[in-house]
């Protein structure tokens, strides 16, 4: 079986990739993708793939664009070689933050990005944690939408005492995630509720639930700016927590999100490494990268195999 599995690494997160093909115990497959003078994709796979179940591996994180290509380009290049199927393995599914119409004359542009990669010619997505659970009906091809829970609790149960826990959503929309995971570590419930009861003012943060003495675990799937975060570890400080911990699965982290992390009263952020850590996150004091790569190889050994996917968080 293994000989018909042909792992590719797009420019995204080629350290992942190689975790993944660790432990699938498969080398990377050859393959070329770089630039043109101008900028153009161009992409060259190197080895027979004709008749082989191939996996490219390719968050769309920063640059969104330019790494959106990349998958477009390679899945074309795949399936001109004709490789028997063609799985796209998004670790970190960019453009999911716009699943809807928050207002008139915007896009979905989760759907519009699901089109194109459907139209390329992939037959199968793995992603994990997408930001909206809908967007796995975006797609019409099978789509398996993997959680980064069991990595995180593993995490949480060797470096915390769970027996003083409380796991706590950032906001009301977070909630079920949060919830799946206090069941799992058998710990209680909190929410932060922000609102903004004047334009131009301040969010006001209330805390849902008695987080006196508790060592906090805030959970969302996103950490971008980091203010909503750190706000809300100062509100839960503020009403007698004992510590604040966030378990984010994707670290997009952008502009003078780490050093306001860095400087901000959370003990620790924990993130997984579907977007590759920059210099300045591997250098910041209180930010851990927790690897999916186990995770998402054994996603791609039961989807080569097809065997169940869902059954790995049961």
């Amino acid at each position: 079986m293994a000989e018909a599995i042909k792992i590719l690494s797009g420019n995204s997160n080629r350290a992942l990739t190689e975790g993944i093909a660790a432990y699938l115990g498969l080398p990377l497959t050859k393959a070329q993708v770089r630039r043109f003078a101008d900028m153009e994709i161009f992409v060259e796979i190197q080895e027979n793939v004709r008749g082989k179940d191939t996996f490219i591996i390719q968050s769309t994180s920063f640059p969104a664009n330019d790494h959106l290509m990349e998958l477009l380009i390679m899945t074309d290049a795949l399936r001109r070689s004709s490789a028997r199927r063609i799985t796209a393995v998004v670790p970190y599914f960019g453009y999911a933050r716009q699943d809807r119409r928050a207002s008139g004359r915007t896009p979905i542009s989760a759907k519009l990005v699901s089109n194109l990669i459907t139209r390329a010619g992939v037959d199968r997505v793995l992603t994990v944690d997408l930001h909206a659970g809908q967007i796995q009906g975006f797609f019409d091809i099978p789509t398996d939408n993997l959680f980064a829970a069991p990595v995180m609790v593993r995490d949480i149960k060797d470096n915390l005492d769970t027996r003083n826990a409380m796991v706590v959503s950032p906001d009301v929309g977070g909630v079920v995630r949060a919830r799946a995971l206090a069941k799992r570590i058998d710990a209680p419930l909190a929410i932060v509720d922000k609102r903004r009861e004047r334009a131009g003012e301040s969010e006001v943060m209330n805390i849902i639930g008695d987080v006196s003495g508790r060592s906090c675990i805030l959970v969302d799937d996103i950490v971008d700016s980091g203010g909503t975060l750190c706000n809300a570890a100062e509100a839960l400080l503020a009403k007698g927590a004992k510590e604040v911990y966030a378990y984010i699965t994707h670290g997009v982290l952008s502009g003078g999100a780490v050093a306001r992390i860095a400087s901000s009263k959370l003990k620790q952020l924990v993130i997984t490494d579907s977007i590759q850590a920059t210099e300045s996150v591997k250098a910041a004091h209180n930010i851990k990268v927790i690897s999916i790569a186990p995770l998402m190889g054994e996603a791609i050994a039961r989807t080569a195999k097809e065997e169940s996917v869902s059954s790995l968080f049961d």
